[in-house]
């Protein structure tokens, strides 16, 4: 199965890593090995905000074992489709995270997170948590 990694997910393993912990990501990779993972466009982009890619080099390594799902008009399509539906509803969630869900939604793929919460809002996204 394809699956599109939230940032939480990402920051979340790099912890564990630096940690040395077999934590909850870890153990969602595990039960997850066969299949792929993609991070989104906006991904990438949160990912280049932190410390730890504030280097190139280490933002290109954080990013490199992802496939990586571009801009594309139907993403923007979705992305005011979910938009409007959550305004409408009076349960916006965070801007970077209505690009992922739509990209996720435009795609057909669901998004692993560990901000369900928010995630969760959005009508015909599938959801899972770490």
């Amino acid at each position: 199965m394809d699956l599109i990694a939230d940032t939480s997910l990402i920051v979340a393993i790099e912890r564990e890593a630096r940690r040395k912990i077999d934590g909850s990501a870890h153990r969602f990779l595990e039960t997850h090995a066969n299949d792929r993972f993609f991070i989104t466009f906006t991904v990438s982009g949160e990912l280049a905000c932190g410390d730890s890619a504030s280097v190139e080099t280490d933002w290109r390594a954080l990013c490199e074992p992802y496939g990586m799902i571009a801009w594309s008009p139907a993403v923007s399509l979705a992305y005011g489709r979910i938009y409007r539906a959550l305004k409408t509803q009076g349960a916006l969630i965070g801007t970077n995270d209505i690009w992922i869900a739509a990209t996720a939604v435009a795609h057909g793929l669901p998004v692993v997170t560990g901000n369900g919460a928010e995630f969760n809002r959005v009508s015909g996204l599938t959801v899972l948590e770490f």
